[in-house]
C-alpha cells in the first residue's frame, strides 16, 4: 500500500466517524429542542389553567414572556412561536408520541392542519418517506390526503382511519395510485394544449419533484424505453421501478382523455416486460396511463378483463381547490354513513 492509498484509507475512516458523530449530535439536539418546546407549551397551558385571566390579559402575559425570553436567550421565542409551543403540547399531550425524526419546523407545519386524522396521516408519511419541510408543505398544499381517499372512486371511515394510523401502506399496486396527479411544479398554463413529448421532457427536467408526486419507493429507469417485436420498435414513455412493491411501473403520457387504444398499447408493453425484463424476484409490472380526463364507464370497459394491472389517472397542471376535494370526500363519507 503506497502512502497516497494509506492516507485515503485513513481519511475515509475519519470522515465516516465524523459524519456519524455529527448525525448523532443533530438527532440529540433535535430531540432536546422538541422536548424543551413541548415543556414550554406545558408550562404555558398549566399557567393558563391555574389563572383564569381574561383572554386579552393572557395575550399580554404571552407578549411579556416573549420579550423577556428573547432578551435573555435570543431568537425563537416570538409570540407566534410560543403559541405554537402551547398548541404543540395541547395536540401531543403524551410526549412520547412526538417523533424525533421530525424537526420543530415540521411540527409547526403539521399544527396548521386542524383535522386530527389528516394531521396524523401527514405526520406518518413525513416520517416514513423522510419528507423535508418543503416536501411536507407541498403535499399538504396539493391535498394529498383527499386525493388518496378519492383515488379508488369510493372511500369510507375505515379508509380514513387506516391512512391516519399508518400513512400509505404499499401492499398492492392500487395503494400507490392518486387521482388526480398534480404537476403544478411544471408551471404549465391551465387548459393550454401540450404535446406528449413536451410533457415528458418537462417531467424529466423536474424528475425529483415528479418522484415526490409519484410517492414512496419509486426509482427512475428512463424515458422512451425501446421494445422490439417482429422488427418493429415501440417506446414506453417513462419507466420506473418501485422497490417497495418490487415491480416495474410503466407510464404512458396522454395529453388527451383516456382511449381504449392507449390501454391496449400499454398492455402489450407490460406483457413484454413480464416475459423479457422481469427477474425472478420481481412482481408483475404495473401500468399507469396519465391522461387529461377519463370517463369512469369508458375506463371500466377499456381496462377491465386485462391480465395485467393497468390504472388510468388524471393529471392537472394546477393545485386543486382544497375545498372542492374536501367536499367530495365528505359527500362520499356521508353516502357511506347513510347506507350503513
Amino acid at each position: 500500500m503506497n502512502n497516497l492509498t494509506h492516507t485515503n484509507s485513513v481519511m475515509d475512516e475519519i470522515r465516516e466517524l465524523l459524519l456519524s458523530a455529527r448525525q448523532r449530535v443533530a438527532v440529540q439536539v433535535n430531540t432536546e429542542l422538541l422536548s424543551t418546546y413541548w415543556n414550554i407549551g406545558r408550562i404555558i397551558v398549566e399557567h393558563e389553567q391555574t389563572n383564569k385571566e381574561r383572554a386579552d390579559y393572557g395575550k399580554k402575559v404571552l407578549k411579556q414572556i416573549s420579550k423577556d425570553l428573547t432578551k435573555e436567550f435570543g431568537k425563537g421565542f416570538s409570540v407566534s412561536n410560543l403559541q405554537f409551543m402551547r398548541r404543540f403540547y395541547q395536540t401531543y399531550q403524551i410526549q412520547q408520541a412526538v417523533s424525533a425524526k421530525l424537526s420543530w419546523s415540521h411540527y409547526c407545519e403539521l399544527l396548521t392542519v386542524t383535522d386530527a386524522d389528516k394531521r396524523s396521516f401527514y405526520e406518518k408519511e413525513a416520517v416514513n418517506s423522510g419528507w423535508s419541510i418543503r416536501e411536507l408543505k407541498r403535499q399538504i398544499s396539493t391535498s394529498l390526503f383527499e386525493r388518496l381517499l378519492l383515488s379508488e372512486g369510493k372511500t369510507n371511515k375505515e379508509t380514513v382511519l387506516a391512512l391516519a394510523e399508518k400513512g400509505i401502506e404499499l401492499a398492492t399496486p392500487l395503494d400507490m395510485i392518486k387521482d388526480p396527479y398534480v404537476f403544478e411544479f411544471l408551471g404549465m398554463p391551465e387548459n393550454k394544449p401540450m404535446l406528449e413529448n413536451d410533457l415528458e421532457k418537462a417531467l424529466v427536467e423536474q424528475i425529483e419533484k415528479f418522484l415526490l408526486e409519484l410517492g414512496r419507493g419509486f426509482m427512475f429507469v428512463g424515458t422512451q424505453q425501446r421494445i422490439t417485436l417482429n422488427n418493429i420498435h415501440y417506446y414506453v414513455d417513462m419507466v420506473f421501478y418501485n422497490k417497495v412493491l418490487r415491480a416495474y411501473v410503466l407510464i404512458e403520457l396522454k395529453t388527451t382523455k383516456l382511449t381504449p387504444e392507449a390501454a391496449g398499447q400499454l398492455n402489450m408493453y407490460l406483457n413484454y416486460y413480464a416475459a423479457e425484463v422481469n427477474d425472478e424476484q420481481d412482481n408483475p409490472p404495473i401500468g399507469i396511463i396519465l391522461c387529461t380526463d377519463k370517463d369512469s364507464i369508458a375506463a371500466e370497459y377499456a381496462l377491465g378483463g386485462l391480465s395485467n394491472t393497468i390504472f388510468a389517472s388524471r393529471y392537472v397542471s394546477y393545485i386543486p381547490k382544497k375545498e372542492q376535494l374536501i367536499a367530495q370526500v365528505e359527500a362520499v363519507l356521508n353516502e357511506w354513513h347513510n347506507k350503513r
